[in-house]
């Protein structure tokens, strides 16, 4: 018997949905240009890209789940192929190769790519006979992961492209060893600190580290442990070493400029902290309960730029005030737990997987946008989910939490 779709993440779904509508009518309105439904204006081809997207959820409801399953590896190569199109007809816009136009229309196929690799990763991670401790799985698993992350790379999208790191939850759920991810932790703080400090200051404590875990910490030491030690502090330094070329090959010039101000390396000549800073005011003047709908005069007077898009965040902390946003967070964090308590209960390998696909992609959207417009972050440009403006973003969105929706409907059945 079919299981009716999980209310509590469908109205969290719905509230957020039309909390984030109001803010970007807030961000785009104008008194002498306030009609709800003129579709001219950015807050009424939201209301198009909503519909469209609700009715995208209705029709992934009456699927069978099992479509999903036996079309992954089928829609992973589709997305493939249209992220390898936008790289030769794809249009530029804020410095990124990342949209197909057609007409006035465009769509953003990288939004695309998120569903569609937690799809196939899903297939593959669930196949009946996978041996995860094996090499060859391991490598695979990583390929379908890192395929759509370097074409998207190649677009000048890096926000987008460092979503795939979502991934890790997931693998790390269905057995990966911990390892791996304490190995993320340390490319990320190595990456920050060579920025910071002189590599070789660097490479000379990694090698006071393995000295003195090889022949103080070790009380059996075997050459099992000298080599891997060895690699590990070769791998470190060669890293450490790549940083450099690294960052000025795959970053922007003003996403480089932004990371520097960030971490105070260099002064804000170029005023790129900007829109951080005019966010933080925003988000500061509306304390406790904030200005009030339509009240906000930061938001009215443009101070913001992308403010219905990556920076919508702002509005909801000038108008709606600390409770307002505080509001918004408890909502992206129940939507979050339910997708968690959802994916634990699932009785299939795939939906399961995917499940974790899911939440951990929007938990990087929300942690990563927020803490940009809160300054925490370097601004990398991605959207807060069902939230900022975008008919690619929100369509994909949708998607990608209505196919697990829709799993979940038949969690009894083997998938």
């Amino acid at each position: 018997m079919e299981n009716k779709i999980d209310w509590v993440a469908l109205l969290l779904y719905v509230v957020i949905l039309v909390f984030g509508w109001l803010n970007i009518y807030a961000a785009c309105y104008d008194e002498s240009h306030a009609a709800v439904f003129d579709f001219s204006t950015r807050h009424g081809k939201q209301l198009i890209w909503i519909g469209i997207s609700l009715l995208l959820a209705l029709v992934i409801t009456l699927i069978d789940p099992h479509v999903f399953s036996s079309m992954a590896y089928i829609i992973y190569l589709v997305v493939i192929g249209l992220l390898v199109v936008v790289l030769f007809v794809g249009t530029v816009t804020k410095g990124g190769l990342s949209w197909i136009s057609f007409g006035t229309f465009k769509f953003q196929p990288s939004e695309f790519a998120k569903f569609a690799t937690a799809l196939a990763l899903a297939k593959y991670m669930s196949s009946l006979d996978l041996d995860y401790r094996l090499l060859r799985t391991k490598l695979i698993a990583w390929a379908i992961i890192l395929l759509p992350a370097a074409i998207i790379i190649l677009q000048h999208d890096t926000g987008s492209a460092l979503v795939f790191a979502s991934f890790l939850l997931p693998m790390f759920r269905e057995g990966m060893s911990p390892n791996i991810l304490l190995m993320g932790l340390v490319a990320v703080v190595l990456f920050v600190v060579a920025l910071l400090v002189n590599k070789f200051i660097i490479i000379g404590v990694l090698a006071a580290i393995a000295l003195f875990y090889l022949f103080v910490w070790l009380n059996k030491r075997t050459r099992k442990h000298y080599v891997w030690v060895t690699a590990l502090f070769l791998g470190c330094s060669l890293f450490t070493l790549s940083v450099d070329f690294a960052f000025e090959n795959v970053l922007q010039p003003h996403q480089r400029d932004r990371v520097y101000v960030l971490l105070g390396k260099t002064k804000d000549d170029k005023k790129l902290g900007y829109n951080v800073n005019q966010s933080k005011i925003a988000i500061g003047s509306g304390g406790f309960l904030g200005k009030g709908f339509l009240n906000g005069t930061i938001t009215k007077a443009d101070f913001v730029p992308e403010q219905e898009t990556d920076f919508i965040f702002c509005t909801v902390g000038e108008e709606w005030g600390f409770v307002g946003s505080s509001l918004l967070i408890l909502a992206y964090i129940g939507l979050l737990f339910r997708l968690v308590r959802l994916a634990e209960r699932q009785y299939s390998k795939f939906s399961r997987f995917y499940g974790y696909s899911v939440a951990s992609i929007l938990f990087l959207h929300f942690f990563i946008n927020i803490g940009m417009v809160l300054g925490l972050l370097p601004v990398i440009g991605i959207p807060l989910p069902f939230f900022s403006y975008g008919g690619s973003s929100m369509m994909a969105f949708t998607i990608l939490l209505f196919i697990f929706l829709r799993q979940d409907q038949e969690r009894t059945k083997p998938i």
